[in-house]
């Protein structure tokens, strides 16, 4: 959108998020004077490293989307997350917000400098909790019971704190009806939207991308016209056929449940006869713990649904996954489990139904692909 509006933009491809590589990036943009040479930086921070690269530089607006249970056996609970980005020093940055959820929303609590974003209730709102835990319980600020008048997902939706409160802001740029089925949305009762990736989280990311621009004062129609031609660059969401079979992975993120929930919660919402493969075969990139009580907080009941006909659970980790699905409601005649991938790929060639839905991470995807 930066690049629409004739801007020179400089960001990092490589998707290195921690100190070094924003200052690898900043510097690849820069004179050898020092000079930066470009319109707009645009830069993504790793949560925990926030406080260290802002030491050094402070950005003009700083779009937060959700803080919620991730890595935690790096991170631990979200609100110590939250308490280390405070730390980062907010006080002279417009903030960007995500209003919709209790916590991230807490940093424009009581402040000018935000502006909020958020998803209003639509026809595949829920007025009912679904999930395995519930982080939205408890108000962030003053530990009293929250309310909700509708879920989007997880705990993301209308909240409300009757002791302190602090509640969803009316949002400033906000989805005012969402058709997810046909990847139709509506912002501010006057944008119209289509959009590549029919899920929540997907409308959040556009949506505060939407925001940041219009608030930076981009031309709408080229804001507009980016975003309804967009299409997912990066390999995180892929297309692949195994013989008549059409297949979509979808990456979710490993020791982050809601990542997994929202890749289920989309292939029930696709509502196809389809068989959906779940690799743990390898835990984290760089946290080599072997740690998977995370895999008890991913909602699998979900898959005990009429639309998938198979279940295959394989990889290093596939007995944690079994002893997961034994406490499931899924039905046990759909599950195959499989150590070894090579037998696994030959299952799925051979005895797949449906479309193929892979749910995997990041590391454990290539493994799949690679085989097709």
């Amino acid at each position: 959108m930066l690049s629409q509006n004739g801007l020179k933009v400089g960001c990092n491809l490589e998707g290195s998020n921690q100190t070094e590589g924003v200052a690898t990036m900043i510097l690849n943009n820069c004179s050898l004077g020092g000079k930066v040479l470009k319109d707009a930086l645009v830069i993504e921070s790793d949560e925990r490293y926030l406080r260290h690269t802002l030491k050094f530089f402070k950005p003009k607006y700083l779009v937060i989307t959700n803080l919620y249970r991730d890595q935690m056996t790096r991170n631990g609970n979200p609100e110590h997350i939250y308490e280390i980005i405070k730390e980062a020093g907010l006080d002279d940055i417009h903030l960007i917000l995500n209003a919709d959820d209790p916590l991230s929303s807490l940093y424009g609590f009581n402040r000018k400098e935000v502006t909020y974003f958020g998803i209003n209730e639509c026809k595949i709102s829920s007025k009912e909790f679904s999930g395995v835990y519930n982080d939205g319980y408890y108000c962030p600020n003053c530990k009293g019971r929250l309310s909700y008048s509708y879920y989007n997902f997880a705990h993301i939706g209308g909240f409300k704190c009757d002791i302190c409160g602090h509640s969803r802001h009316t949002p400033d740029f906000a989805v005012t009806s969402a058709d997810l089925a046909n990847g139709k949305v509506k912002i501010n009762d006057k944008y119209n939207l289509t959009i590549s990736l029919r899920s929540f989280y997907f409308v959040y990311n556009v949506l505060a991308a939407f925001s940041a621009c219009k608030l930076i004062g981009l031309d709408e129609k080229k804001i507009i016209n980016t975003l309804n031609d967009y299409v997912l660059q990066n390999d995180r969401v892929q297309s692949f056929k195994i013989g008549e079979h059409e297949g979509m992975l979808l990456t979710s993120k490993h020791e982050n449940s809601i990542a997994y929930n929202q890749s289920i919660d989309y292939i029930i919402k696709e509502n196809k006869p389809c068989t959906v493969v779940v690799i743990v075969d390898q835990i984290s990139r760089k946290y080599f713990t072997s740690e998977t009580s995370w895999i008890w907080d991913i909602n699998f009941e979900k898959l005990n649904s009429d639309c998938v006909k198979k279940v295959v659970l394989a990889g290093k980790y596939v007995h944690d996954l079994n002893s997961r699905f034994e406490y499931s409601s899924c039905d046990t005649k759909k599950i195959t489990s499989f150590e070894n991938l090579d037998d696994m790929m030959t299952f799925v060639k051979e005895k797949a139904e449906g479309d193929i839905y892979l749910v995997t991470c990041f590391t454990d995807r290539y493994k799949f692909i690679n085989r097709i």
